[in-house]
């Protein structure tokens, strides 16, 4: 009997082990599950850091014209043609447009003296979509030739638009690798700055005031065309270069 005694107390009792376990182990998880729940959250938050808002913009802005001396260009001021493009660098659609049809653009009427064609912001999609943006400007105030190249490897490097993905250290280090030719120390203060959000904000309102609603969108002699096709686009130029004679 006393044999019988002493192994029951030597025995682990795996009754009460197994609930203790599985306690540990909830606890072990629930820590898990909320560590990687901050991390998430300060992910976005970092992510969100510095971003523009236009409510942040100050200064009084007035819609009194189009402004063509203050946008990104290409072709000769001797044009007859005027040719805006509204656009916002996170949008696929104007992407696609740039990819597929402006150096075809360009060879058919810019080249030829037939139209100048502008760039306008139309930024719209996100708070990244600002920032893009005024990178821009603060690229085109240094130079006018290399704002086309930022904007054409910004397009190729384009993110996911329902993502922040334009931040100021992907920009940052996207204009340090792929544009040369720039002071870089003086486009990192304009960046970290929003020296040029409110150029930014002031196209918006402009483009707004004049029918812009969306990107890609095309301005042709000062009226908004009703699509975005190549055709219409073409159509439109033609027609005015007829109208200009």
């Amino acid at each position: 009997m006393n044999n019988k005694a002493n192994r029951s107390k030597n025995t682990p009792n795996h009754g009460r082990l197994l609930p203790m376990l599985l306690a540990v182990i909830a606890v072990l998880l629930i820590a898990l599950l909320a560590f990687f729940l901050t991390q998430g959250k300060s992910s976005g938050t970092e992510a969100l850091d510095n971003l523009p808002n236009y409510t942040d913009v100050k200064g009084k802005i007035v819609v009194d014209g189009l402004k063509y001396e203050k946008q990104p260009h290409l072709g000769s001021e001797d044009a007859k043609v005027k040719v805006i493009e509204f656009a916002d660098f996170k949008c696929p659609a104007c992407k696609n447009w740039t990819a597929s049809y402006l150096d075809t653009f360009i060879k058919d009427y810019v080249d030829s003296g037939k139209a100048q064609f502008y760039f306008m912001n139309f930024a719209f999609i996100d708070r990244d979509s600002y920032l893009a943006a005024s990178a821009g400007e603060a690229i085109y105030q240094q130079n006018n030739e290399k704002f086309w190249e930022y904007l054409h490897k910004l397009y190729e490097s384009q993110g996911d638009e329902s993502k922040i993905w334009a931040t100021q250290k992907f920009i940052t280090k996207f204009v340090k690798d792929n544009i040369a030719g720039i002071d870089q120390e003086q486009f990192e203060q304009d960046l970290k700055n929003h020296t040029y959000m409110y150029d930014v904000k002031e196209d918006f309102k402009i483009a707004g005031a004049y029918g812009v609603n969306g990107t890609p969108k095309f301005m042709v002699n000062g009226v908004l065309l009703p699509d975005s096709s190549y055709e219409g686009l073409s159509a439109a130029v033609e027609a005015a270069l007829s109208a200009a004679k």
